[in-house]
């Protein structure tokens, strides 16, 4: 009797394994792909079950090999030309900004002192804050 039991308890947990190996996600699969530990156990059998219980299986809630693989270059990476496009656009603003603060600088230099352009007036932008009168001038 126990000739058999021997035999067929090493072979139940060759299959367990083997179905554990084929079921289990493959973030969870250590050192070497899944294919290669089915064949590792196929061939070594019991040794081939305990290596896999003991170095190629990642315990609950540990993740073995991340699920993607990070991009090798920024030609991979949707990300780097995401930054890129937000680093141009930040540049540009940055730079119509400098332009017109140098606008907004040379207004308030041509403007005499005391008499500031006001903008919510008419004709306020008449050398002098002279307003345009609906009167005809003299002369026309």
């Amino acid at each position: 009797m126990a000739r058999l039991i021997v035999p067929l308890l090493l072979t139940a947990i060759a299959v367990f394994s083997i179905v554990d190996i084929a079921t289990i996600s493959r973030e969870r699969v250590k050192h070497i792909p899944k294919a290669l530990w089915i064949i590792f156990v196929i061939i070594g059998s019991v040794i081939g079950s305990i290596f896999w219980f003991l170095f190629g299986r990642a315990r609950r809630g540990e993740v073995a090999r991340p699920a993607k693989r990070a991009p090798l270059g920024p030609d991979d990476d949707p990300r780097f030309f995401d930054d890129v496009e937000q680093r141009r656009r930040s540049a540009e603003q940055k730079d119509r900004i400098r332009d017109l603060e140098r606008q907004l600088a040379e207004l308030d230099d041509d403007a005499p002192s005391g008499e500031r352009p006001s903008p919510d007036l008419p004709g306020s932008d008449l050398p002098g804050g002279e307003r345009p009168s609906d009167e005809p001038k003299s002369g026309q």
